[in-house]
């Protein structure tokens, strides 16, 4: 008996990729989660290269031993603190995106998150998300959303900047300040019907947080920061009712700034991460979402490849990233692990996959809109995706 991904993966053999249009259309039932991992992840220690002599070497204190490793292949394994992806990744709902980074890498936390936010290159400027040049190259046409994006744990939008999005910070307040917009009618000013506009995408959206009962869910949430966002996430994803609603969902997690102390530190994000994570895709099964939902973590850049002498890491550079779905072709590594024998002029992992490759995949395969207007150039599709 065929399966669901053994027809898919036989269907984009035998029939042709939908036009972007059509592609378009459908997406606007679909659902983007980002996940920002604050600080910068370290790569190293969470998608292990533990079979490689040089991984210990520069790490004497702070690699992972073999045996703790969760082995994915004979390479490559992940951090024990995120056994909880483990049921995904044999499911093959999880994908490992392999040394992702970008050229001339910037080692400022602000001026690199700007870059990944903008998918800009590193010598220029930009003041508009990546998500919001999506919205623009069709997406906002194509659907009638209620918001276009909502940031859930930061003010900052990120991606979503110039976008029709909003920030939600404590989505308990969120609830209550939602209460006091009322959808109106203003003629003869276009910015403030604008602002209107997105403030009843707000109340709409806010009404999968009401209660009691309006966005009640069985799925059990942590109850620490990342945990209480997924929770939001997923009852507004929940209270949305068909196609439209809000399409990109953009949390946060951390800080992984981790220069000192890192053992401890970074399992228990990262234990925090796989809780949230897990939960995520439960939340998004019970709202009936997960299908038709792609979850993308990233973040400014990894860490440095050798240990510092504080038992943590410095800035680093390239780093693995996760992506899950329903639609992920998944257990499996997407790209080609750094070489640790390799290291740049500053001791850093040189990047074998550029981040704007994510992006144009997730703009063609995902909602059907000219990855060129996303990321402004031309970048080869990771091959992830299975719609």
């Amino acid at each position: 008996m065929i399966d669901r991904r053994q027809l898919l993966s036989l269907g984009g053999l035998a029939f042709p990729a939908l036009s972007w249009a059509q592609a378009a259309a459908s997406a606007a039932g679909r659902v983007l989660v980002l996940v920002e991992l604050k600080g910068g992840n370290d790569g190293l220690n969470t998608v292990v290269p533990y079979a490689h002599p040089a991984y210990a070497q520069l790490r004497p204190s702070l690699a992972l031993k073999a045996d703790e490793v969760l082995r994915l292949d004979g390479a490559l394994g992940l951090h024990p603190s995120l056994a909880p992806l483990i049921p995904m990744w044999e499911k093959r709902e999880l994908a490992v995106l392999l040394g992702l980074g970008y050229p001339q890498p910037n080692l400022s936390h602000f001026r690199s998150i700007e870059i990944w936010d903008t998918a800009s290159r590193a010598t220029e400027y930009l003041d508009e998300g990546w998500v919001a040049r999506a919205m623009s190259a069709g997406l906002r046409e194509s659907a009638r959303f209620t918001t276009e994006g909502v940031a859930i744990g930061s003010a900052s939008l990120g991606a979503l900047a110039g976008a029709n999005a909003v920030s939600l910070t404590n989505p308990e307040a969120f609830v209550t300040q939602a209460r006091l917009v009322r959808p109106a009618h203003v003629q003869g000013n276009a910015a403030l019907e604008h602002v209107l506009r997105v403030e009843s995408g707000v109340l709409q959206a806010a009404e999968g947080l009401r209660g009691p009962g309006a966005g009640a869910m069985n799925t059990e949430f942590p109850t620490h920061n990342f945990g209480q966002a997924v929770r939001a996430t997923c009852q507004i994803v929940a209270g949305q009712k068909g196609k439209g609603g809000v399409p990109v969902f953009h949390l946060t997690h951390g800080s992984f700034d981790t220069h000192r102390g890192q053992l401890a530190t970074h399992a228990n994000l990262l234990k925090q991460l796989a809780e949230g994570l897990a939960a995520l895709k439960a939340g998004l099964v019970e709202a009936g979402a997960w299908e038709r939902a792609l979850v993308v973590t990233y973040s400014e850049f990894g860490r440095r490849a050798r240990q510092n002498q504080s038992g943590g890491t410095d800035h680093g550079t390239a780093a693995p990233h996760f992506v899950m779905g329903g639609s992920v072709r998944g257990g499996r590594f997407v790209g080609t692990m750094p070489d640790l024998d390799r290291l740049d002029g500053n001791q850093n992992l040189v990047h074998t996959a550029d981040f704007r490759q994510l992006y144009a995949t997730i703009a063609r395969r995902w909602w059907g809109v000219n990855p060129e207007t996303v990321v402004r150039g031309t970048f080869d599709l990771l091959p992830f995706l299975e719609v």
